[in-house]
C-alpha cells in the first residue's frame, strides 16, 4: 500500500494509490490508502533549476564515460549513476513505486521509459520554481520596483509573468497526469498540446533577450539605487549565490531543454505507437518554437550588425549595399596579402605583407584595409560569394604552410583576381577557406592540414563553450557531435547531433567518444528520430489526402 503525493508552491494536490500484488504477472485494481507519503517538490530539496541542469548534464557526460567499452549496458548503468546520492531523484526509487512490487512485472525497457518520463516532470517542477523566486524575489520586491521607470522595468522583465503562467498551466497538467497512476502513461501528448496553444509567450520573451541584456548593463552603469538594491537581492541566501541573469536567461534555457528530454523519450518509446506518435508531434511543435526563438533573435543581431559595419565602411569607387534583409556575417578579420616576387628571400621579408581586412557575408565578399585614421575601412575590392574560389598551399613548403590563394572569379570590376592570403595559424587558414568556399568543389585542400579519423568520429562537450566568431558554434556540456575536421592546433569542425546545427570550437572542451558501439548508438538514435518524423509527415499527408 502507498500514497502518491504532488505539490507545488501554488496548489496541493493529493491523491492515493495502491497496487496490489495477487502473485500474477498483472496489476491489480487502484486502491486508497493513507501512509508512505511523497512529495513532488520535496524531491528536490529545494532544488532550483540551474542547480538541476548543470547536476544533469554533468551525469549525461559521466554516463557516456562509464559506457565506454559497454555500450550494450547504457541504460542499466545509467540508472545506477543516477541513483547515486547526490543524484537526481529516480522513478523507480519513490517508496511509492517500489512497495507497489511493480518494479518485479516492468519490462527493463519500460523502467528505462518512465525514468526519462519522470525526468520530464520533475525538472518542470524545478524550472517553476526558479521561475517563482525570479517573481517574488526580483519581480515583485518593492524596492527594487521602487528604483525602475516603468520602461526599464518592460525592458528587464518583459511578458516574463505570461511565461510564469504558461508554465504553471503546464505543471498543473502534468502533475493531473501523474496522479491518474503510478505507472506514467504518457506526458508527450501534454507537452503538444501546451506547445501549440500556449507556448508562443517563449519566442516574444526570447526575442526581447538582446534589448534586455543591454538595458540590464545600461541601468547597472546610470542607476545607483538600483545597483544597491540588486547586488543585496543576489547575495541572499535564496538564491544560493545565483545571479539575475541567471534568471533571465531560464525561458530560452527550457524550451530548449525540453525539446531534448522530449527527444530521449522518443528514443526510448515503442515503435509505430501512439507514444511515439505524440512524441514526434510533441517533438516538431518544441522544434520549430526554438526555432523561432533562434531566427529571431538572429534576425536582430544581424540587422543592427549589418547597420554597425556599413557606418564605417568607404567606397572608392563603386558602393555596394551592405544592409539587406537576406544578408548576415559569416566572418571577419585580418589576414596579410602577399605581393611582389615570391622567392625565397622575399618570402621572409616584411615588405611582402600588407594588412587587409574581409567581411565575409552569406553572398558576399568584401576585401578592405584600414582607413589613414583607423577608424573606417576603405573597400578595395567585392565579390559574390559564389564566384569564389581558394586553394591550399600547405604542400608547396613551410614557408606557404599558413598560406592559400584566393581567387574571384568575377569582381566589382568584372575581372578575375587572385590574392594570396596568409594567416596567423593553420586553423585560421583552414577556418578562412571552409567559409570562403564551403562547396568542397570550389575549394582544394591539402590532406596535411586535416586531421581525419574513419568511422565517424564523435566527442562530447565536457565544458560549455560561447562562440567568439560568426563561425563558431556555441555548444553545452553533455551535447554529442559529428566530428567533420579537426586541426592540428586545437580546431574542431563539427556538427551537433541533436538539431545538425556546424561550427567551430576548440578542442579542449570536448572529449572523444571511444566506443563504437557508443558511436553507432547515437546515430542510430538520432536517424530514428528524423525517420519518425519523416513517418508523421507522410501520415498526415496521406490522411489530408
Amino acid at each position: 500500500m502507498c500514497v502518491f503525493i504532488l505539490r507545488s508552491d501554488k496548489h496541493t494536490t493529493e491523491t492515493l494509490f495502491s497496487l496490489h500484488d495477487t502473485g500474477s504477472a498483472h496489476l491489480d485494481k487502484i486502491l486508497y490508502s493513507t501512509f508512505n507519503l511523497i512529495s513532488l517538490s520535496a524531491i528536490f530539496s529545494g532544488c532550483l533549476y540551474q542547480e538541476y541542469r548543470d547536476s544533469s548534464k554533468k551525469q549525461e557526460v559521466e554516463q557516456r564515460r562509464q559506457c565506454e567499452g559497454t555500450a550494450a549496458q547504457a541504460p542499466a548503468l545509467q540508472l545506477q549513476l543516477r541513483s547515486h546520492t547526490r543524484s537526481l531523484s529516480l522513478w523507480q526509487n519513490l517508496p511509492a513505486v517500489q512497495e507497489s512490487g511493480l518494479l518485479t512485472h516492468l519490462p527493463q525497457k519500460e523502467v528505462i521509459l518512465q525514468e526519462a518520463i519522470f525526468e520530464l516532470v520533475t525538472s518542470e517542477a524545478s524550472y517553476y520554481k526558479s521561475l517563482e523566486l525570479l517573481e517574488t524575489h526580483f519581480l515583485r520586491n518593492p524596492s527594487l520596483f521602487s528604483t525602475l521607470s516603468h520602461s526599464d522595468m518592460h525592458f528587464l522583465f518583459s511578458n516574463i509573468e505570461d511565461v510564469i503562467k504558461a508554465s504553471e498551466r503546464f505543471l498543473m497538467d502534468l502533475e493531473h497526469r501523474i496522479e491518474e497512476s503510478i505507472l506514467i502513461s504518457d506526458v508527450c501528448d501534454i507537452v503538444h498540446h501546451h506547445a501549440a496553444n500556449y507556448f508562443s509567450v517563449f519566442i516574444t520573451y526570447v526575442i526581447n533577450q538582446g534589448y534586455q541584456e543591454k538595458s540590464y548593463r545600461r541601468i547597472l552603469q546610470e542607476n545607483g539605487p538600483f545597483r544597491e538594491i540588486m547586488s543585496q537581492l543576489e547575495n541572499h541566501p535564496r538564491v544560493r549565490g545565483l545571479s539575475f541573469t541567471s534568471f533571465l536567461i531560464l525561458p530560452f534555457q527550457r524550451i530548449t531543454r525540453l525539446k531534448l528530454l522530449v527527444q530521449n523519450i522518443l528514443k526510448k518509446v515503442e515503435e509505430n505507437s501512439e507514444r511515439e506518435m505524440n512524441a514526434v508531434k510533441a517533438h516538431k511543435e518544441l522544434e520549430q518554437i526554438v526555432k523561432e526563438c533562434n531566427e529571431g533573435v538572429r534576425k536582430m543581431n544581424r540587422t543592427e550588425e549589418l547597420i554597425g559595419i556599413e557606418k564605417t565602411l568607404e567606397f572608392k569607387s563603386k558602393s555596394v549595399p551592405v544592409i539587406s534583409h537576406s544578408r548576415w556575417l559569416l566572418k571577419k578579420g585580418e589576414v596579410l596579402q602577399m605581393a611582389g616576387p615570391k622567392n625565397t628571400r622575399t618570402l621572409r621579408s616584411k615588405k611582402l605583407y600588407q594588412p587587409i581586412y574581409l567581411f565575409l557575408f552569406n553572398n558576399l565578399l568584401l576585401i578592405t584595409k584600414h582607413s589613414s585614421s583607423n577608424e573606417k575601412f576603405q573597400v578595395l575590392d567585392s565579390c559574390s560569394r559564389s564566384m569564389l574560389r581558394t586553394e591550399d598551399m600547405d604542400d608547396q613548403g613551410q614557408m606557404l604552410a599558413c598560406v592559400f590563394v584566393l581567387k574571384l572569379l568575377e569582381n566589382q570590376e568584372e575581372r578575375t583576381v587572385s590574392y594570396m592570403m596568409k594567416t596567423s595559424c593553420m586553423s585560421d587558414k583552414l577556418r578562412w577557406i571552409y567559409a570562403l568556399t564551403p562547396n568542397l568543389r570550389t575549394r582544394f585542400l591539402s590532406d596535411s592540414v586535416l586531421i581525419r579519423v574513419l568511422d565517424c568520429p564523435q566527442v562530447q562537450c565536457i565544458q560549455s563553450y560561447s562562440s567568439q566568431e560568426p563561425d563558431e558554434l556555441s555548444i553545452e556540456m553533455a551535447d554529442v557531435l559529428q566530428v567533420l575536421e579537426k586541426t592540428e592546433d586545437g580546431w574542431i569542425l563539427g556538427e551537433r547531433l541533436h538539431d545538425g546545427e556546424r561550427g567551430w570550437f576548440p578542442c579542449r572542451v570536448v572529449e572523444g567518444i571511444l566506443n563504437f558501439e557508443l558511436r553507432a548508438q547515437n546515430l542510430r538514435e538520432c536517424q530514428r528520430i528524423q525517420l519518425a518524423q519523416g513517418g508523421a509527415s507522410r501520415g498526415r499527408r496521406m490522411r489530408a489526402r
